[in-house]
């Protein structure tokens, strides 16, 4: 009996499937014990499931093992001794660890074996089907090998080559001037693009520009450079001017031939006049135009309005003052404002009764309704009244004295209704009679006659206006400090 069992588990040990194998490694795992006790407990034999053509599944029923032996269950009911099967187990178990390698990189839910079992007559074909046991462990971090596969096979990386035309940037040539404001650009030359064919590989990755590889160029067209002036001077940046501008004096200067101190004296300019900018040699002198005389002046002399704001005001008031002389024309207006005039006549020390500043507003309408100088005008009634304190202004409204004769003054002397209308009666006849030539238009349509015109000056209305040969420098005294009053 003995060599009976050997023998047919010789013949049987071909024919065990991986489905006796896997329960019989549950039961290693479980049991805790490296090899197979047979006296405590019994093994369970494997279920087979045989399909079978024409034969229905046949039922397997358990059996208990005897002590220190493995009972394999197949169509011959065969048992071996303990110690052949530990070794066969061991190379079960060796075989499996390389199956479960395949499944987990190629992972299947399912496979299939095909055994042959020769001990049947009719060599029948039995299919089984194993899954994994799932009780073992699940490696949580196993590869997701279809997603990887399923990413990779989704990228796609094109290259081609292409011509297209392409711009060429032009350069930026700069040079430096000194006639600039220090840091202002001016274009003197604008830059054009060049143009050039440009061979190249473009690669896409997914559709998505990445890279290029340029392989030739050829110009077509030569690009032009844009060329700019900086500007360096300090001076033109400080006054925030440039060549050309009106610029003015700090103080008083001379202005000279050539830019030196030691330079011939050309004239002699006021402070707060306004000279135009021509040139500059250098930072220290500049060449300018005071009216129709050139020459150079020290840079350190002029300022503008950016840097001094109330110098065009004083300006405007100095060029009035620079013209005042005893030589000057009367039958001009003063170029004056209400606000001047105003600011003329008040608080004047010797207007006892304040007849002069109640009337700036009459002087100032004189000067604009019929073209004369309206600070001549007031200049005048000052003398010839004495400040408004003689009898005849006191008592006619008279100013000037209008109509007397030297040998009855009072008497002879006209008399107003108020001291506006003896000013404008005043200014009438002197427009018409002393100041403006023959046939000159002069208001209402009319036009003056000049019958005691000797020239638009003091000295010329003196010759036939008053007796007294120093009238004119008296008058001209008065005007003088009026109009020293502005500044």
């Amino acid at each position: 009996m003995s060599n009976g069992k050997n023998n047919s588990m010789n013949n049987n040990q071909n024919t065990r499937n991986l489905s006796d194998v896997f329960k019989e490694l549950q039961e290693i795992r479980y049991s805790g014990a490296n090899q197979i006790n047979t006296s405590s407990k019994p093994h369970s034999e494997a279920k087979i499931q045989k399909q079978s053509k024409t034969q229905k599944q046949p039922r397997i029923e358990k059996q208990s093992k005897p002590k220190a032996k493995v009972s394999f269950i197949e169509n011959n009911n065969v048992s071996f001794d303990n110690k052949k099967g530990i070794k066969l187990s061991n190379l079960l178990i060796v075989l499996v660890v390389l199956v479960l390698v395949i499944i987990a990189v190629f992972p299947m839910n399912v496979f299939s074996v095909e055994t042959g079992d020769d001990s049947t007559e009719d060599s029948e074909e039995v299919v089984e089907t194993a899954s994994i046991p799932t009780d073992f462990e699940i490696n949580r971090r196993a590869l997701n090998m279809q997603k990887i596969i399923s990413e990779n096979s989704s990228f796609e990386k094109v290259k081609e080559q292409v011509s297209e035309e392409r711009e060429i940037e032009y350069d930026i040539q700069t040079q430096q001037n000194p006639a600039l404001p220090r840091g202002e650009q001016v274009v003197l030359q604008e830059g054009v693009m060049g143009k050039e064919n440009v061979s190249l590989v473009k690669t896409y990755e997914n559709g998505e520009f990445i890279e290029e590889i340029i392989l030739a160029k050829e110009t077509i067209e030569e690009p032009t450079p844009q060329i700019l002036d900086i500007g360096t001077s300090d001076f033109l940046a400080d006054l925030n001017i440039h060549i050309g501008d009106t610029v003015y004096l700090s103080k008083d200067a001379t202005l000279r031939k050539e830019p030196s101190n030691d330079s011939e004296e050309v004239a002699d300019i006021k402070n707060y006049i306004d000279v135009k900018l021509l040139e500059l040699p250098n930072e220290d002198w500049c060449k300018v135009s005071f009216d129709t005389i050139e020459g150079y002046l020290p840079t350190n002399v002029l300022t503008s309005p950016t840097k001094t704001p109330s110098i065009i005001e004083k300006n405007r008031i100095e060029r009035i003052l620079i013209n005042v002389n005893i030589e000057m024309e009367l039958n001009k207006s003063t170029g004056l404002t209400l606000k001047d005039y105003q600011k003329i006549f008040k608080d004047l020390p010797n207007d006892k009764n304040g007849i002069f500043e109640e009337n700036a507003e009459v002087f100032y309408n004189m000067d604009k309704k019929y073209n004369v100088n309206g600070i001549f005008i007031a200049a005048i009634a000052i003398h010839e009244s004495a400040w408004g304190t003689s009898q005849i202004s006191e008592d006619k409204n008279n100013l000037f004295g209008y109509g007397s004769y030297d040998e009855t003054p009072y008497e002879s002397s006209y008399d107003f209704s108020s001291f506006a209308e003896g000013i404008e009666t005043v200014t009438k006849s002197l427009v018409k009679y002393y100041l403006n030539p023959a046939g000159t238009k002069i208001y209402d349509g009319e036009t003056a006659s000049a019958w005691y015109y000797n020239g638009p000056t003091v000295e010329g209305v003196n010759q036939r206006y008053a007796s007294d040969p120093d009238w004119h420098t008296k008058v001209y005294s008065y005007m003088e400090m009026l109009y020293n009053r502005l500044s």
